[in-house]
């Protein structure tokens, strides 16, 4: 099953993606999540950023899969009605593997993206590879952050 965590992308550079999700109601997820206090899992928060790297990175085949996560903290509940903001920022350009430096910032309603005052709903570093192949392998190729 393909989902995406990102509605849209905002703005990109060579080394940073800024991407937004809107949370409604109506996901399926949020039923069970909690079902009398409906939250975005923190999984799903840390999906976001993978899937805003992978995308910084151009979407390689094989494609990205997450790799390693490292200082992964967890803020502010987002809830529905309520969007996030998704940043990732290439960390290392010399390692065999991109690393990223990912945020998701809560945006209540009557705020915009750019605004400072948004909550730290997660952050954290990770590091992605290129998947398993049917062929018996990964690919060896490096894949840059300023793919």
């Amino acid at each position: 099953m393909h989902f995406s965590l990102i509605d849209r992308v905002l703005a990109r550079d060579d080394t940073t993606l800024t991407a937004i999700k809107h949370v409604s109601a109506a996901e399926e997820y949020l039923q069970d999540h909690f079902p009398t206090y409906p939250v975005l899992p923190g999984v799903l928060m840390l999906e976001a950023m993978v899937q805003a790297a992978r995308e910084l990175a151009g979407n390689p085949f094989p494609p990205l899969v997450l790799g390693k996560v490292a200082a992964l903290k967890y803020g502010a509940m987002v809830r529905p009605g309520d969007s996030i903001v998704i940043e990732v920022k290439c960390a290392d350009r010399s390692a065999p593997e991109p690393i990223f430096r990912g945020e998701v910032r809560l945006m209540s309603p009557g705020q915009t993206p750019g605004d400072p005052d948004l909550a730290r709903a997660a952050s954290g570093k990770i590091t992605l590879r290129q998947a398993q192949t049917d062929r018996g392998g990964s690919a060896l190729r490096t894949v840059a952050c300023d793919a």
